[in-house]
């Protein structure tokens, strides 16, 4: 336990949010390192980067949230990714804290396993792109073990969302279509949550400015509602 304790897998904490867990007050705890290169990433810097803090410090700064915050949310970065992520939360969860993990996909037996001992109790999964462009958007191969995610989650009893983040000149009109359309085929129904690309801010690789037109069109189905996030 001391040595999961001095693990250094975080890159900071953000003490307060009401924006980051649907209708709860939380803090969240970016894990550093990520196992993709998304070219619009906002976190180069976590994703890039060394943790800083250790786990027994995020437990001491918890135990000092409770009665304060309803839930933690876990994001980064990719926190899957990290071996000791399963015998943390639960030390989380075993200070009365609900949790949220976001989350790209790409460690589908990690998340088997957090939803199979009931260590989670929200999910965000990041719904990057089709296969098509997948790796070159990413700069991975793991759309795969998304579909595997995203499979476990659609039979899962835990709440989740789908989310989007969006590029005019990564993603077109035509190609958006396309996802909403793969989420039906998929027999996703309910929120589908997309997020701007916010222009003028530092991120992994140099892009271009993206427009916002597509906001103004609407692109909900019968069984998928279509979301965007300012």
């Amino acid at each position: 336990m001391r040595k999961l304790l001095s693990t250094k897998a975080v890159y900071s904490i953000t003490p307060f949010t009401l924006l980051d867990y649907p209708d709860k007050t939380a803090c969240i705890i970016w894990f550093a390192g990520c196992n993709m290169r998304c070219l619009y990433c906002y976190n180069p810097d976590i994703v890039l980067g060394k943790g800083k803090i250790d786990f027994d410090t995020v437990l001491t700064f918890l135990r000092s949230r409770k009665g304060l915050l309803d839930g933690v949310v876990l994001s980064g970065g990719e926190c899957t990714m990290h071996k000791n992520i399963i015998p943390f939360i639960k030390e989380i969860k075993a200070l009365g804290f609900i949790v949220k993990i976001d989350t790209n996909g790409s460690h589908p037996l990690v998340l088997q396993k957090l939803l199979q001992e009931k260590l989670i109790d929200y999910v965000a999964l990041d719904f990057k792109s089709l296969p098509e462009t997948f790796e070159s958007l990413t700069k991975s191969q793991l759309f795969s073990e998304f579909e595997e995610s995203f499979s476990l989650l659609k039979n899962a009893v835990v709440p989740f969302e789908i989310r989007t983040t969006f590029h005019s000149g990564l993603i077109s009109e035509a190609a958006f279509a396309k996802m909403i359309a793969y989420l039906e085929t998929q027999n996703f129904e309910g929120n589908y949550f997309v997020q701007h690309f916010v222009n003028n801010v530092s991120t992994l690789y140099k892009l271009d400015d993206s427009d916002r037109e597509i906001r103004h069109k609407n692109f909900s189905t019968s069984k998928i509602k279509v979301i965007f996030r300012e």
